[in-house]
């Protein structure tokens, strides 16, 4: 006979069948983050997503992949944005042509392989974009799951993939709850969103805040309270998405709807 302590602990499994430990899960709140952290950085990077002011225009994702030498063609990305319309019958219907990358041109939703559909504008409840990217998770399972290192956190609290380490073993792709993860057509090595370290680390913005007109997408310090980022995550209502995981999400969001997972 199995006990609810041992049913729980069995039941507790993401993709890529590794177990989280019962103690993730415990509600994130942003305001212990950095109170339980005793790292000496004097740097903790956090993205804001707000889904208010994002119109779907795709620049965020253009942009992306230029900077990071994603093929631009490719049916991959590291940043994506999905549109979700909310039918009056309670339906959900999600796309994301291209990762978003052209805009949302059409009233019609690509539904993949299956068809187009098109929901009547006086049938819709409510309509809106998300952008999508890696959430540079303070407990992160990809990197949990590599078996060689290549991926690893830094201090200032980014996941990195080192393509010279990198195996392609796709066990980080399995384990990560988000599907942020891809492999690289060209390099074939696991690939996705790092912030833009590169740019970041010199002080620059990433190349999607950079590109986004709307201000639909910033990135700050969440160890400078006075860092216009962290006040709002501080203090305005936010969200993560999958919350339930453990993995407490750096990518935050204002206006999050229940529809999007």
């Amino acid at each position: 006979m199995i006990d609810r302590r041992d049913f729980c602990k069995k039941a507790l499994l993401i993709a890529g069948g590794m177990a989280i430990p019962l103690s993730a899960l415990e509600l994130f709140d942003p305001k212990r983050l950095l109170a339980e952290k005793n790292d000496p950085s004097p740097t903790r990077w956090a993205f804001l997503v707000d889904t208010h002011k994002c119109v779907g225009c795709g620049f965020c994702v253009k942009a992306c992949k230029i900077e990071n030498e994603i093929p631009y063609d490719a049916n991959v990305t590291r940043t994506w944005v999905e549109r979700y319309i909310v039918a009056r019958d309670g339906k959900t219907y999600i796309d994301s042509p291209k990762g978003g990358r052209d805009g949302f041109t059409t009233p019609k939703i690509d539904q993949g392989v299956e068809h187009q559909t098109e929901v009547r504008n006086e049938d819709i409840e409510k309509a809106f974009f998300v952008p999508k990217l890696c959430n540079q998770c303070d407990n992160p399972p990809c990197v949990q799951v590599c078996p060689v290192g290549a991926t690893y956190q830094t201090a200032d609290g980014v996941v990195l993939v080192d393509r010279s380490w990198c195996i392609g073993c796709g066990y980080c792709i399995m384990g990560c709850p988000y599907g942020v993860r891809f492999f690289h057509p060209v390099y074939h090595v696991a690939e996705k969103c790092n912030f833009c370290y590169h740019r970041i680390s010199k002080g620059m913005k990433t190349a999607c805040v950079d590109a986004c007109p709307f201000g639909a997408r910033r990135i700050g310090n969440l160890k400078n309270p006075n860092d216009p980022v962290t006040k709002v995550i501080m203090t305005e209502r936010v969200g993560v998405l999958k919350e339930e995981y453990g993995t407490k999400p750096q990518v935050f969001y204002v206006g999050l709807s229940r529809e999007v997972k």
